[in-house]
């Protein structure tokens, strides 16, 4: 256990920044008459030839999943609803990487259909995981500095989800990539804002007080021991 305390703030903060890089450098591989702002990263993940795009997707999901065993295991407050959102995104990650949507213009075949049930499961299920913490957050002493931001960022995702759900349906998919990047940067951060307390609270050095005041307590507790 102590191990998986300590390795996974790790590796949820490596996948993170491993899937920013890759999407990044995934959006000047496809097709160049695709255009970002109005083409999503699933339909741009179609046309990626090296698939750089989909190993992105299910690295950040398996980096999720770390993230939520390194809370767990840390004692973090997100036990119930938010560790099962939590797994909910992290799985419809993988699921989305693993099956594809068709190319832009194609019928929708059963593939695509549920890439698309998952990814709409992704995309509410982090934004509502990180509006649940946030008072359970604020409420813990080692958690509180961090759950305003938390708060501004989930609030941030609500309102993509709006933006996106509208763009979509009556918007006729009008700049649809770019509210869809803005969305998953506002989800990424919040995933980031996670990963990199948890790994401060797991690797932060301990003062010389706190190391003394561990020695006092344990040289006490010999004492009565060897009194009784």
């Amino acid at each position: 256990m102590t191990a998986v305390k300590r390795l996974s703030p790790l590796i949820a903060c490596a996948a993170i920044l491993f899937s920013v890089v890759a999407v990044l450098v995934g959006q000047f591989g496809p097709d160049p008459q695709l255009d970002p702002m109005n083409v999503t990263v699933s339909e741009y993940a179609v046309s990626d030839r090296g698939g750089v795009t989909e190993v992105a997707m299910a690295v950040l999901g398996l980096g999720s999943l770390a993230l939520l065993v390194g809370l767990r295991a840390a004692g973090a407050p997100v036990r119930g609803m938010p560790q099962w959102l939590l797994g909910v995104w992290s799985g419809a990650l993988v699921v989305a990487a693993v099956v594809p949507t068709t190319p832009l213009g194609a019928d929708l075949d059963l593939a695509a259909q549920i890439h698309r049930y998952v990814s709409v499961a992704a995309f509410v299920s982090l934004p509502a995981a990180g509006a649940l913490m946030v008072p359970r957050l604020g409420s813990d002493a080692r958690w509180k500095p961090v759950a305003r931001v938390v708060e501004w960022v989930a609030l941030a995702g609500g309102f993509g989800l709006l933006a996106i759900t509208y763009v979509a349906l009556p918007g006729e998919r009008v700049m649809i990539g770019l509210v869809e990047r803005l969305l998953l940067g506002a989800e990424v951060t919040l995933l980031g804002v996670l990963a990199a307390w948890l790994a401060w609270l797991t690797w932060r050095p301990v003062s010389r007080a706190a190391r003394a005041q561990h020695a006092d307590f344990l040289t006490y507790h010999r004492f009565i021991a060897s009194r009784s």
